[in-house]
């Protein structure tokens, strides 16, 4: 007799999960976008030398001309070229976003810390917070400049008020959970030094949320930033900023759109990659998600 065979049943090829699909997505969003950004900042560092002029030199001959080979972005209304302006518009922006996010980091931390860990400081000191937080952010900062100027250093200062309310509010909810772990309470119970019991074993785990909540300060902090100078109480307007040119650009839109456009451009990208870059690092620092996407094959 003949050995009976068993048919060949050929395997399903697995397919890719919902869910691990979506992770390759957000991976690959997060790769793009440190890509952009990077190139933003490379551009911003090196923009002596990415072909540019004086940003704020004035050609009343050249003025209102379309984008061409000697003006790769056209020029503005007082024939600046637009393409320097916004190549230098980007320092001013990233040099606002950046203050503000280490600014309102630390100091939204050590008020943050002192509210969650000391009791009797915590009513008196989240009432005022909570006072700040009623007043918008933007008319706070507009205040703030009329009453001081415009510069901008008076611009990071306006901007970084409204933001320290939720980094302390960040800092105490962390600060609340982590000082009843039992590894605090038994570092209390030898009389470890309150500064070093912060140091060791608080701020530790502030870390990671605040850094996520740095990137959400930067990008909102170069929209602020954009807003007030487009309203004409941001950086003075010899200043070459991407809100300034908007501004002074909105006139002549009908005929000269790139004057507005351009920077408006240049100032959505950068801030959509950093909010992604900044979900990207959440995900990677929540413990939670991680999980989840490492237990993804």
């Amino acid at each position: 007799m003949s050995a009976r065979t068993e048919p060949i049943v050929a395997k399903p090829v697995p397919t890719a999960s919902p869910w691990r699909r979506a992770v390759a997505a957000r991976h690959v969003l997060a790769t793009l976008a440190a890509a952009a950004f990077g190139m933003i900042v490379l551009c911003a560092i090196l923009s002596p030398f990415m072909g540019t002029v004086d940003p704020r030199a004035l050609a009343p001959t050249q003025r209102l001309k379309p984008p061409s080979e000697l003006f790769w972005l056209g020029t503005d209304q007082f024939g600046r070229d637009v393409w320097s302006r916004v190549v230098y518009g980007a320092r001013v922006s990233l040099t606002v976003g950046l203050a503000v996010a280490v600014a309102s980091v630390l100091i939204g931390t050590l008020i943050g810390v002192v509210a969650g860990f000391i009791r009797w400081l915590d009513g008196i000191v989240m009432r005022i917070m909570d006072g700040l937080m009623a007043i918008p952010g933007i008319l706070l900062a507009i205040a703030l400049v009329s009453l001081s100027g415009a510069s901008q250093l008076t611009v990071i200062i306006a901007i970084t008020v409204p933001e320290v309310p939720r980094v302390v509010r960040l800092v105490r909810s962390v600060v609340l959970s982590v000082r009843e772990e039992p590894y605090v309470e038994a570092a209390i119970s030898v009389g470890t030094p309150l500064p070093r019991l912060l140091w060791r074993h608080v701020l530790p785990n502030c870390v990671p949320p605040l850094i996520v909540q740095a990137t959400y300060i930067a990008a909102s902090a170069m929209l602020t930033e954009a807003i007030l100078s487009f309203l004409g109480a941001g950086t003075p307007p010899e200043i070459p900023s991407w809100g300034n040119m908007m501004a002074e650009g909105r006139t002549f839109f009908p005929i000269a759109p790139w004057i507005v456009l351009l920077p408006g451009i240049a100032l959505a990208l950068t801030i959509l990659a950093i909010n992604v870059l900044g979900d990207a690092l959440r995900d990677r620092l929540d413990p939670k998600l991680a999980k989840r996407m490492g237990g993804i094959r």
